[in-house]
């Protein structure tokens, strides 16, 4: 959320004008002191006078005199009037002292603000080089000129490290191309030994209706090949975006879960409202099929129920899904979102799946800019709550 005064901010080069500013001050403020002590203690303020008045007539422009009095009480008089004038002298040198001080104050400031401005902009270049990055540009380098001080090894640390991250990617994107041939090929063979054998005209009729579930199966696992190679290739962000209506994705996978769930007794309902975001169709159909499929496979044995509903809220698209289950506490939320881990269990083990559904749903719902999160339902199950923005 921005800040109401972003000037305000405390930022190091303000800290460091305030640093040096109030250093300044509180020199200044020593300094003036010893100065008026040492000044009062030269006047002598209330001492008597190195004088004394013993006949004649005296007067003053400054001074409230007697006319007419004994030497002593002319004596009196003229030092409380020697007195008085040390007091305004001192007090006259303390006020144009401190606005001496209030004024060398602000220009120390101002010099703090420009010499803090002028230390810190090797700092601004490696933000600004950061922030290139950030953009999955990897290929920026600081560079930074300079004597050799604490700043500019923080720079080339930080080139070495930009240079490692590239070599790292580089080979990460090789990786993923010599992968997407290796996941394409055997997808290709099965696609078409299937499109073989469906072309035979005396194929049985159950075996016609496997060969098309299973090419069915098989495109659409290349379909989530392609989608999750794009994924890697795009350093988790999404680049081809196009509108997806979540409403459909989620009717999608219900209808693809719903032979499973009439099996186990489970009861699919829910309201599913336009929910249009900018993504790929694909993944957020993996996003949906993955929920949907833990809430009918981790249910009660009977009577258990799957609740899948879409919406716009506060400008945000949501998809929840909430099921009837075993009771979650709610320390093991997290958990459930880690590779291979489920419930109690930190292995894969069990048929009904290899514990990496909601770990994908976390990553392609980050890709899109978005997040998921779980709540856990009183009396058991959860309630899954995806928002993306639109």
């Amino acid at each position: 959320m921005q800040p109401p005064f972003p000037w305000l901010r405390p930022t190091i080069r303000i800290r460091l004008t305030l640093l040096y500013g109030g250093m300044f001050l509180i020199a200044g403020i020593l300094l003036l002191s010893i100065i008026y002590l040492l000044a009062a203690q030269a006047l002598n303020v209330g001492s008597d006078l190195p004088f004394k008045i013993t006949e004649g007539t005296v007067t003053s422009d400054i001074c409230d005199l007697p006319s007419k009095a004994s030497p002593d009480v002319f004596n009196s008089a003229m030092s409380a009037c020697v007195g008085q004038q040390r007091q305004h002298a001192l007090d006259n040198l303390l006020s144009r002292s401190l606005l001496a001080l209030l004024g060398l104050a602000i220009i120390a400031f101002a010099f703090g603000y420009a010499m803090a401005g002028r230390v810190l902009s090797p700092l601004g270049r490696i933000l600004r080089t950061a922030r290139a990055v950030a953009g999955s540009d990897l290929s920026r380098r600081i560079e930074l000129d300079g004597p050799d001080d604490e700043i500019k090894e923080l720079a080339d640390t930080f080139d070495d490290m930009l240079e490692r991250l590239q070599r790292a990617f580089t080979a990460q994107q090789r990786f993923v191309g010599n992968a997407s041939h290796e996941l394409r090929t055997p997808l290709a063979i099965n696609r078409t030994l299937l499109e073989v054998h469906l072309s035979d005209p005396g194929a049985p009729m159950e075996l016609q209706q496997l060969g098309k579930t299973l090419l069915a199966t098989n495109e659409r696992s290349e379909q989530l090949v392609e989608g999750l190679l794009l994924l890697a290739r795009s350093d988790n962000q999404i680049v081809e975006r196009k509108p997806v209506d979540l409403a459909e994705v989620a009717e999608q996978a219900v209808d693809q879960v719903h032979a499973e769930a009439q099996a186990k007794g489970v009861v699919i309902r829910g309201d599913q409202k336009p929910a249009v975001v900018q993504g790929n169709g694909v993944l957020l159909e993996r996003i949906a099929l993955n929920l949907v499929q833990n809430a009918v496979r981790y249910n009660v044995p009977e009577g258990g129920w799957v609740e899948v509903t879409t919406d716009v809220q506060h400008g945000q698209a949501v998809l929840v899904v909430s099921n009837t289950g075993p009771v979650v506490p709610a320390y093991e939320i997290d958990n459930l979102f880690e590779p291979f881990r489920r419930l109690r269990t930190e292995r894969t083990g069990s048929d009904k799946g290899v514990g990496l559904g909601l770990s994908i749903v976390r990553s392609v719902a980050r890709a899109h800019g978005g997040h998921i999160s779980a709540t856990p339902r009183e009396g058991g199950g959860l309630e899954m709550r995806v928002t993306l923005p639109v």
